[in-house]
C-alpha cells in the first residue's frame, strides 16, 4: 500500500471494499448477509490502512446494507457471512422481517415519488384537445358577408313617378326604410313604414 491518499467518497470506498474483501462484499448480483459485528472486525482488518477511516467504513457499510439488493438477500435459510465468506450462522425472523419492512418503505417512497411528477406528463394532451373547436368560427362568416351585401342601387324619386300603393324607400338617417305610400299631397308624401311606422317626408326623401 504505496499510496497514503485517503479515500473520502463513499461510492469509492465500497469499490474499495469489493476488491480488498470480494467473499464478503459482492459488487454486482445477489449479496449475503453481513455478520453481526462485521463492522469491528472490517475496522481492525484495515487498522494500519491510511485509505480508510473508521467514519468512513461506517457510512459506506451503512450505505451497503440499506440498498434494495442487500435487503432482498436477507431472507430465510440464509447464512451470514464474515469478511473472509465464512458461515456465521442463520438469519433470525426478526432481522428478515425488519430488512422486509424496511424494503418496502423505501420502495413505496420511490414509487410515490414517480406518482408525484406523472401528473405533468398527463397535463399535456389536453392542451392540444383545446384547440380543436376553432375552425367553426369560420361557419360564421359567410352569413356576415350575406348582410354586407347592398340592398340596390336607389335614386332620388319625382313627384310624377309616385303614387299610391307604390312601394317604395324612405331616407332615414344612414340606411333607406321600405315602405308603401299611403296618400300624396303637394309636395308630401304619406308612407307606411314596414316596420308600422307613418311617416310623412318631402318628396326628395323617397329613393327608387
Amino acid at each position: 500500500m504505496e499510496s497514503t491518499d485517503k479515500l473520502t467518497d463513499t461510492n469509492a470506498i465500497l469499490a474499495y471494499l469489493y476488491e480488498t474483501f470480494p467473499a464478503c462484499f459482492i459488487a454486482e448480483g445477489d449479496t449475503k448477509p453481513l455478520k453481526i459485528g462485521l463492522f469491528q472486525d472490517l475496522a481492525e482488518r484495515l487498522a494500519d490502512d491510511s485509505k480508510v477511516s473508521k467514519t468512513q467504513l461506517r457510512v459506506a457499510l451503512r450505505r451497503y446494507t440499506s440498498s434494495w439488493r442487500y435487503l432482498k438477500g436477507v431472507k430465510a435459510g440464509v447464512q451470514r457471512v464474515d469478511l473472509d465468506g465464512n458461515d456465521c450462522g442463520e438469519l433470525e425472523q426478526e432481522h428478515i422481517d425488519h430488512a422486509q419492512s424496511t424494503l418496502k418503505e423505501s420502495q413505496d417512497k420511490a414509487k410515490a415519488k414517480r406518482q408525484a411528477q406523472a401528473p405533468k406528463t398527463a397535463k399535456k394532451p389536453v392542451k392540444k384537445m383545446a384547440a380543436k373547436p376553432r375552425p367553426a368560427v369560420k361557419k360564421d362568416k359567410p352569413a356576415v358577408a350575406v348582410v354586407a351585401a347592398p340592398v340596390v342601387n336607389l335614386v332620388p324619386a319625382k313627384m310624377a313617378d309616385l303614387s299610391t300603393n307604390q312601394r317604395v324607400n324612405v331616407k332615414l338617417g344612414a340606411s333607406p326604410v321600405a315602405g308603401t305610400i299611403t296618400d300624396i299631397k303637394k309636395e308630401d308624401v304619406h308612407v307606411q313604414l314596414d316596420s308600422g311606422l307613418s311617416i310623412k317626408v318631402r318628396v326628395d326623401h323617397i329613393l327608387l
